[in-house]
């Protein structure tokens, strides 16, 4: 890509206080927008599905443990074929970041998979995370639809882990930007005017997702000609496909242990609004809800910084660069430790007085009990940011020196 290269942030040479930025903040960014098409289309499926409005929105509610799961496996795994394709990069060989970025795609298509066996085993699993018998036809209905997005949502992924490993972090998010406001137009449209209810808000998904993903691919064959297929691209070996599993399935499993943690914390949440076995409140779930809300958006800009050390330390360890790697990762813990605090400052603010419940939360669920339940979770994680921003760095670095199966066992 020698020919792009005034295009992309190049992470072997110049500035790292400018160049990790530069890089990281983009990724933080499509993050958040991520997060803030999820909130708005679930505000809209409560407020206007009508006298279901409760019973859809706890369909949707019900297949988030799911569709994180899922997708947290397949977002670890496209970080795998990250990590193969900026080593590549770092090592200019031209001929293995094709091979690479080809293997990747490839592997993005195992989604049809996803899709038979999520359509066969829908209600099973929901089921198994005890989604109550009044709540199963829409949560079902939702989670059949959204499993169409499977394939698009997986090449978006995989096209987003292509683009970084190259240091074009802008374009991501650029089309996921598009998708969120052509999500919330057709949410609008199918929801409160078509009123297809959660149906409507799974199908608004599936089409934003894919037009976002063939909009990926046309600026990819169109600004760079090396990543246009070809009929001899397509002969990939088991090696190639065996140097991205390597990478892909120790941190596929790593983030899905991440989101298993999140299912079991929601199962022991509910015991705190039960009494004698009879659920007498909402206030412990509803408050550790906009907590873990508030949290995960906090932890955007850390995540963010990560992923842009992941790609760093695998293009400077293809370059042979060793001395880089260790003086971008002192100095990328001095920047995430300044976002840990601004992220304390952030948090704290909007914990009193419980403002951020009412940014999640209904007014008439903002009680004591939920506020106290929330601000207890909140501060207890704010408390840890400072080791949880050096784990974010030293973790990806690690996986992008190739050793992924260090971080998977810790």
């Amino acid at each position: 890509m020698a020919d792009t290269a005034s295009k992309h942030i190049d992470m072997t040479t110049g500035s790292l206080w400018r160049n990790i930025p530069l890089f990281a903040f983009p990724v933080a960014a499509t993050s958040i927008l991520e997060q803030l098409s999820n909130l708005i289309a679930t505000v809209i499926i409560g407020n206007f599905s009508g006298d279901q409005g409760t019973l859809a929105m706890a369909a949707v509610g019900s297949n988030v443990p799911l569709t994180s799961l899922m997708l947290n496996l397949f977002i670890g795994m496209s970080l795998g074929s990250n990590v193969v394709i900026a080593n590549a990069i770092g090592r200019n060989d031209q001929n293995m970041v094709k091979r690479a970025v080809h293997t990747s795609i490839l592997m993005a298509l195992v989604g049809f998979v996803v899709i038979a066996l999520g359509e066969i085993f829908a209600e099973p699993m929901l089921a198994a995370l005890n989604v109550p018998a009044e709540t199963m036809p829409l949560a079902s209905l939702y989670l059949r639809v959204f499993l169409l997005s499977m394939p698009s949502i997986l090449l978006y992924n995989f096209e987003a882990a292509i683009f970084r490993s190259v240091g074009i972090t802008r374009m991501p998010l650029q089309a996921l930007a598009v998708s969120t406001v052509l999500n919330i137009g057709l949410d609008l449209i199918f929801v409160p005017i078509l009123h297809w209810g959660v149906a409507g808000a799974a199908i608004a998904t599936v089409a934003a997702q894919l037009i976002s993903t063939l909009g990926c691919f046309l600026y990819a064959f169109l600004k760079y000609p090396e990543l246009r297929l070809h009929r001899e691209d397509w002969r990939i070996t088991r090696r190639d496909v065996t140097r991205h599993l390597i990478q892909g399935i120790p941190l596929g499993l790593q983030f899905s242990v991440l989101a298993i943690g999140i299912i079991v914390m929601q199962s022991v949440i509910v015991q705190f609004d039960t009494l004698g076995g009879e659920m007498v409140s909402n206030a412990a779930q509803n408050g550790f809800g906009a907590a873990n809300k508030l949290n995960n958006l906090l932890m955007t800009p850390l995540n963010g910084l990560g992923a842009a050390m992941t790609s760093f330390t695998a293009q400077n360890l293809g370059a042979g660069d060793h001395a880089r790697i260790k003086k971008g990762t002192v100095q990328a813990l001095i920047i995430v430790w300044t976002m840990c605090l601004i992220s304390i400052a952030a948090g704290l603010l909007l914990s009193r007085g419980g403002g951020y419940l009412y940014i999640f939360l209904s007014p008439d669920k903002v009680t004591a009990e939920t506020m106290r339940y929330g601000n207890t979770y909140l501060y207890v994680d704010l408390s840890l940011y400072l080791f949880l921003g050096f784990i974010f760095v030293v973790r990806n670095c690690v996986q992008g020196i190739g050793k992924p199966q260090f971080v998977l066992g810790a």
